[in-house]
C-alpha cells in the first residue's frame, strides 16, 4: 500500500532533527496535519507557503516558557521549522491527559498571558480579526449566493468598524484563539493550564481574548452566570462592559460562521449547521442566546 503524503514529510523532518519516528499515528488531518511519534513527540504538518507562521510560533513556545507561561513544548533542536516540500514541519512534545479548560482556569491562563510586556524579536504581527475570512467565504460553496454576498458585506463592515475600536485595556501578546480546546488543563500529577495552537498569537487588545468565553455565556448560554462570574473575578475585568464589546462580539461569531461554512464544502453533514449560523446572524432566530451545535 503506498504510504500517505505526509509520511515523507515526518522521515524527513525526523532525520533532520535526529528523531527515530518509530510506529507514526495520524491525529489529525485539516488545515494541519498532526502525527504522533512513538517517542512523546508529535510533528505538525502546516500548509502550503506558512513558514514565517511555523517561525512565530516556535519563537513564542520558546518565549513562553522562559518567561513562565505554561504551554506547548517545541522540540528544542534549533533546525526548526524543516520545510519540506513548501510546507513546514516542526515538532512538539505531546500534552499529557488533558481535558478543556474550565472558565476560571482559562482566566488565569490569560492573566498570566496578558501580564508579560510586550517582547521584541518574535516577529508578532497585529491582530488581524478578519485575516483569512475572505477566504473562507470564497471556499465555502455550499452557501447561497446570498448568503456569500451578506458574508463578504458583514466582514468588509466589520474591518472598518474594528479599524475605530474604542479604547480598552492596554495592549498585549493575545492568545488570539483563546477558546477552551486551546486552553487545556492537564489530568495527571498536578493540573496545570496549558495554552496550546499558538499559531493565531499576536499583539492587540486582551478583550479580544476575554470575548470567546463572554460570548459562550451570552450568545450562545452554553456556560452558566456562575461560570462566567468566575471567569471574570479570576481576570479581573469583564469585557461586556466594554463599549468595544458588541463589535469584537460579532467578529468571533463572524469567525466562527465563517470557519465552519468553508467546512461544510468539504463535509455535508455541516451544511445545515452553516446556514442556521448565518440566519442567526441575519436576525432571523431571534436575539441571543442562540443555539450552536459544537463541531470541535
Amino acid at each position: 500500500m503506498k504510504p500517505p503524503w505526509w509520511h515523507a514529510s515526518v522521515l524527513r523532518a525526523c532525520a533532520r532533527l535526529r528523531l527515530a519516528p518509530g510506529r507514526v499515528t495520524l491525529l489529525r488531518e485539516a488545515e494541519n496535519t498532526v502525527v504522533r511519534l512513538a517517542d512523546g513527540w508529535v510533528v505538525r504538518i502546516g500548509a502550503f507557503g506558512t513558514q514565517d507562521s511555523a517561525c512565530r510560533q516556535l519563537a513564542v513556545a520558546r518565549w513562553l516558557a522562559e518567561v513562565g507561561v505554561p504551554a506547548v513544548e517545541a522540540h528544542p533542536d534549533p533546525d526548526q521549522p524543516v520545510v519540506v516540500d513548501g510546507r513546514p514541519v516542526t515538532v512538539w512534545r505531546e500534552l499529557p491527559d488533558h481535558r478543556r479548560g474550565r472558565p476560571r482556569e482559562i482566566a488565569n491562563a490569560l492573566r498570566s498571558l496578558h501580564d508579560q510586556p510586550i517582547p521584541g524579536g518574535l516577529g508578532l504581527l497585529p491582530l488581524n480579526p478578519v485575516a483569512g475570512l475572505s477566504d473562507r467565504v470564497d471556499a465555502a460553496h455550499t452557501l447561497t449566493e446570498s448568503d456569500r454576498g451578506w458574508l463578504r458585506d458583514r466582514i468588509t463592515r466589520l474591518a472598518g468598524d474594528y479599524a475605530d475600536l474604542p479604547r480598552g485595556l492596554p495592549h498585549r501578546v493575545l492568545h488570539g484563539d483563546a477558546w477552551p480546546g486551546n486552553i487545556v488543563t492537564t489530568t495527571t500529577g498536578v493540573p496545570t493550564t496549558l495554552l496550546i495552537d499558538l499559531e493565531r498569537v499576536s499583539v492587540g487588545p486582551p478583550e479580544w481574548d476575554l470575548v470567546s468565553t463572554a460570548i459562550k455565556r451570552f450568545s450562545f448560554g452554553t456556560i452558566t452566570g456562575d461560570e462566567y462570574a468566575e471567569f471574570t473575578g479570576g481576570y479581573g475585568h469583564d469585557v461586556t462592559n466594554w463599549p468595544g464589546y458588541r463589535l469584537l462580539r460579532d467578529l468571533r461569531e463572524t469567525r466562527m460562521t465563517c470557519w465552519l461554512a468553508a467546512r461544510a464544502a468539504r463535509d455535508a453533514d455541516l451544511h445545515r449547521e452553516a446556514g442556521h449560523r448565518i440566519a442567526c446572524l441575519r436576525g432571523l432566530h431571534g436575539p441571543r442566546p442562540w443555539t450552536w451545535a459544537s463541531t470541535g
